[in-house]
């Protein structure tokens, strides 16, 4: 290992990837999704900020563009120029990649000269696709042709589809290892805790798009889930078993989201529609049922012994 390369790797994680920054001109929000033959990818390439932009440092990627490309976005309109200043700041902008855009939906994106083979990158409307170390110098444009072509589809599952088209080109040379997505709002928020509507990260996988994918359709399930429960709040019933059962039938492996759909429901008096879930949950798993027992005590469920008898009465008889 030359003594070049050695400075390199102490100072600058080899986050060689594919990624995509993007903003949905419908709802404002602005993503960034990564993968990448390097470990915790999502520690290093996307940033982003409410009401700000996301941004995509890759290659020998250096962390500071993530947060400076941020704080750069917030006083400068112009995302060429306020990537055009980071770059001028840095003796080594050769190696690397990098791709910005803003709340607006405009777009910073470089490539460096010394980025390792295959690299590009292309800038389409509201969107970048970038690339390097790539087997193929296929891969950008295949990620561009596809989130050009499933225009309507929410954001997370659009920059979805750029990933799997980079990776049905072969992807990086070295193969896959982590993957991530960050999504946030369009608007900015003095509630740092809200500003991110999805974080996704798939540290070490040997099929880490494939885990991405079902982690946002989990994700995806219990926020149905969280919208079934704030309907039923507002005795919007319909509604709400409605988002209930969109949830089960994204995530139907899962038992912890019909369990409190089902306490839920049984608590608001909707005990009819409740039991046969519960019937379901406590045949997957008999710990709900003493889970359940516990609720009352903590003012998570009315204090109602005969309600509960009548719940408990769909827990598997033991042997």
């Amino acid at each position: 290992m030359t003594q070049e390369i050695e400075q390199y790797l102490n100072r600058f994680p080899m986050a060689h990837t594919y990624s995509i920054v993007a903003r949905d001109p419908k709802t404002g929000e602005m993503g960034v999704a990564v993968q990448s033959h390097w470990f915790s990818v999502g520690s290093v390439v996307p940033w982003a900020e409410a009401g700000i932009g996301v941004v995509a440092t890759q290659a020998m990627a250096d962390v500071s563009y993530g947060p400076n490309g941020l704080s750069a976005m917030a006083v400068n309109l112009d995302v060429d120029c306020a990537l055009k200043t980071l770059l001028e700041a840095d003796e080594n902008h050769k190696v690397r990649q990098v791709a910005m855009i803003n709340s607006r939906g405009s777009i910073g994106v470089y490539t460096g000269s010394r980025c390792i083979p295959e690299a590009g990158h292309i800038k389409g409307d509201q969107f970048s696709v970038q690339a390097n170390m790539m087997l193929k110098n296929t891969v950008w444009k295949a990620m561009a042709e596809a989130y050009e072509k499933s225009a309507g589809s929410p954001l997370a599952d659009r920059m979805m589809l750029a990933l799997e088209a980079a990776q049905a080109e072969e992807g990086d040379i070295r193969g896959m290892q982590s993957a991530a997505m960050v999504i946030v709002g369009g608007e900015q928020t003095e509630q740092p805790w809200k500003q991110k509507s999805l974080e996704l990260r798939v540290e070490d996988h040997k099929s880490p798009l494939a885990e991405l994918k079902r982690l946002i359709k989990v994700h995806t399930a219990y926020e149905l889930m969280n919208k079934g429960d704030e309907l039923l709040s507002e005795g919007m019933t319909e509604s709400a078993f409605e988002s209930y059962n969109q949830a089960a039938m994204l995530a139907p492996e899962m038992d912890e989201l019909p369990f409190w759909q089902a306490a839920t429901m049984a608590d608001l008096g909707h005990v009819d529609k409740a039991l046969p879930i519960f019937k379901k949950v406590f045949e997957t798993n008999p710990n709900w049922a003493l889970l359940l027992q516990r609720l009352p005590k903590v003012g998570l469920f009315k204090d109602d012994p005969a309600l509960m008898q009548q719940i408990l009465q769909m827990a598997p008889k033991k042997k």
